[in-house]
C-alpha cells in the first residue's frame, strides 16, 4: 500500500511528452479497430492481474486513499505507465511491476483500464455547489466541464473522495512527491473547507 500511496499523483499529473512514439501509435491503431480492441482489452485484464491488490480488478479501488483508474484516457494511462517504467516517477513498487512488462501490455492495460466504467460515490450534498463553483473557476480549463480529463489531463469525476482531498491539500502546501506548477497555482488559494467541497463535488460526478 505504502508503494500506491506514493503513487498517489496518478490523476493529478499533467505531462508535456507523450507516451513513446511506438505505443501511442500502436495504442491508436488497436482503438481504430473494434476487433483487435476488443482483444486487447480482455488482454489487458488478464495482464492487469497484479494491480487488482491495490486499484481493483476493474480499476475501481476499494481503498479510499489509492485512486481508480477505469474510465481514465488511455493516453493518459500508457504515459504514467512510461514514467514508471523509466524511473520518472519514483516508486521501488510501481517502477518494478511497469519494469517486467512488454510495450503490448503496457497498450493493453491502458486499454482495458480505460474501457471500465468510472466509479461514481456518494458525496455530502450541502457541499456540491460550493464545489462545483469552485471547479468551474479554477479547474475547467485543464480537467474539463465534466472533469473528464483528455489524453494530457486525468479524469477526476468519480474519484475516490479521500484521494482527491489528499492529493489536493498535497499540492497546495507542496508536501506531495510530485509538485506540478499549475497544480500549485490553481490550489493556492484554497482552505481546507474548499479542498473537502472540491473533493465532494468531484466524487459524485458520473
Amino acid at each position: 500500500m505504502r508503494s500506491l500511496l506514493a503513487a498517489a499523483g496518478l490523476v493529478f499529473a499533467s505531462f508535456s511528452v507523450l507516451a513513446q512514439p511506438g505505443t501511442l501509435e500502436r495504442l491508436k491503431t488497436l482503438q481504430a479497430d473494434p476487433v483487435a480492441l476488443k482483444a486487447a482489452v480482455e488482454a489487458g485484464r488478464k495482464a492487469s492481474f497484479f494491480c487488482a491488490n491495490c486499484h481493483g480488478e476493474t480499476g475501481i479501488s476499494k481503498m479510499p486513499e489509492v485512486p481508480n483508474l477505469a474510465g481514465q484516457n488511455p493516453s493518459y494511462l500508457l504515459e504514467q505507465i512510461r514514467k514508471f517504467g523509466s524511473g520518472e516517477r519514483k516508486d521501488q513498487f510501481m517502477e518494478g511491476l511497469i519494469k517486467v512488462l512488454k510495450d503490448e501490455e503496457r497498450v493493453q492495460i491502458a486499454l482495458f483500464f480505460a474501457s471500465q466504467g468510472a466509479a461514481r460515490s456518494k458525496a455530502d450534498a450541502g457541499q456540491v455547489a460550493r464545489g462545483k463553483e469552485l471547479f468551474a473557476k479554477l479547474c475547467t480549463r485543464c480537467h474539463g466541464d465534466g472533469a473528464h480529463g483528455n489524453d494530457q489531463y486525468p479524469r477526476l469525476a468519480g474519484q475516490n473522495l479521500v484521494y482527491l482531498q489528499t492529493s489536493i491539500t498535497r499540492y497546495r502546501d507542496g508536501t506531495g512527491v510530485r509538485n506540478n506548477q499549475l497544480m500549485s497555482i490553481a490550489t493556492a488559494t484554497l482552505k481546507n473547507d474548499d479542498i473537502v467541497a472540491i473533493g465532494n463535488y468531484l466524487t459524485q460526478l458520473p
